[in-house]
């Protein structure tokens, strides 16, 4: 008689495999692909903390953006030496002072860094008084020096005002631009898009000859236009609200575009239709069953759209176009590299260039990912 073996399963049941990750949400999915993109991640992780600095811009700028020191001052290098070259733990910089000799061409006092005076460094420092979220006083600052003095890790600009915290604090306005324009296109061109291609007949012929209007305008004199027709007298707020409107009044034309061509092969699948058939209304229609499939599509565009209204801001404002001082942006510090020969003798004037291509790469990255993570096939 053959023994029977109670560890293996019986001969009628198979043996059923578990999916290794269960039934996952679309979300989990999602992330679950997107966190195999290496860019995508890095995307992620440089997004969020853009986000951070602007949010506490006021915190992790080191110095007071209005101060005024020694203008068109070069960086700041930080040092763990001594004047005698023996290594120390604590970090610091050395100022700059006019040394007894003379240069023997220009016959003026060679600058050189002051080693008898350091600076020290520190994080968690007591610094220029500000106000955090406009309500909360405070003056610590992120990093900085210890006993209060001035230092410029990216030098000054022609005013002697200090680059790093004037790009640190100028984030938060050139993000609340982009964001802004990027969330008002959003919500019109989706609006636009889903009610014209869901509804189609003469009213979507009436609504694309219209986007088309909007899309033939040449964009760059438009904008040139339309800015320059604000009163230099106007206040920085409603200046910086005309921005934005003008911005966002020419970008959503390509949004709805775009909404519509994907709306268009959704209004046609079974679902819709039987949503049709059991008298759902078009409301109901368009925003519970075709808004959420088109949102994948609409998410990969606002990353990508971001960084295209960042640049553009940086343009109009190296222009003059884009923020009125005392606002601070990255287009409007641009201005001081208009002479070619300033950005030869004063390069350090260029960082926020760094700034901007840093943001379009972080932006650009996550929408990268994320196409690639909400990609079906």
């Amino acid at each position: 008689m053959l023994a029977f073996d109670s560890s293996l399963p019986p001969p009628h049941e198979e043996t059923v495999k578990k999916p290794p990750h269960g039934n996952e949400s679309y979300i989990a999915l999602v992330w679950r692909r997107m966190k195999r993109s290496w860019t995508g991640m890095m995307g992620l992780i440089l997004v969020g903390l853009l986000i951070i600095m602007a949010v506490f811009a006021d915190f992790f700028a080191p110095m007071d953006p209005k101060a005024t020191d020694v203008g068109f001052a070069p960086p700041q290098a930080i040092s763990f030496h001594d004047k005698d070259g023996n290594f120390v733990f604590q970090p610091r910089v050395y100022a700059l002072a006019d040394s007894e000799e003379l240069d023997p061409v220009t016959f003026q006092p060679i600058v050189g860094p002051d080693y008898d005076n350091p600076r020290h460094l520190g994080f968690f420092v007591k610094g220029a008084d500000y106000k955090l979220f406009g309500l909360i006083a405070a003056n610590r600052h992120f990093f900085g020096s210890t006993d209060g003095e001035p230092v410029h890790f990216l030098g000054t600009d022609k005013f002697g005002r200090d680059v790093l915290s004037r790009a640190i604090i100028g984030s938060r306005i050139s993000l609340v631009i982009a964001l802004t324009v990027v969330f008002i296109v959003t919500l019109v061109g989706t609006t636009v898009g889903m009610v014209s291609g869901y509804f189609g007949g003469t009213f979507d012929v009436w609504v694309q000859r219209f986007v088309e209007l909007v899309l033939a305008f040449p964009q760059l004199p438009l904008y040139l236009a339309l800015t320059s027709l604000i009163p230099v007298t106007a206040p920085t707020n409603v200046f910086l609200a005309f921005v934005i409107v003008v911005m966002s009044a020419l970008g959503w034309a390509q949004m709805s575009r775009e909404v519509r061509g994907k709306t268009l092969a959704l209004a046609r699948i079974d679902y819709v239709r039987a949503a049709m058939a059991v008298g759902a209304t078009d409301r109901r229609i368009i925003f519970q069953h075709i808004f959420p499939n088109v949102m994948s599509h609409v998410i990969v565009s606002v990353t990508l759209h971001i960084p295209s209204v960042v640049l553009l801001e940086s343009f109009l404002g190296f222009l003059g176009f884009a923020v009125k001082p005392p606002l601070i942006s990255w287009g409007l510090m641009l201005q001081d590299t208009a002479n070619y020969s300033v950005i030869g003798t004063y390069p350090w004037i260029l960082a926020p260039v760094g700034f901007v291509l840093v943001t379009v790469f972080a932006f650009n990255a996550l929408g990268d990912g994320l196409r690639d993570a909400v990609d079906p096939y």
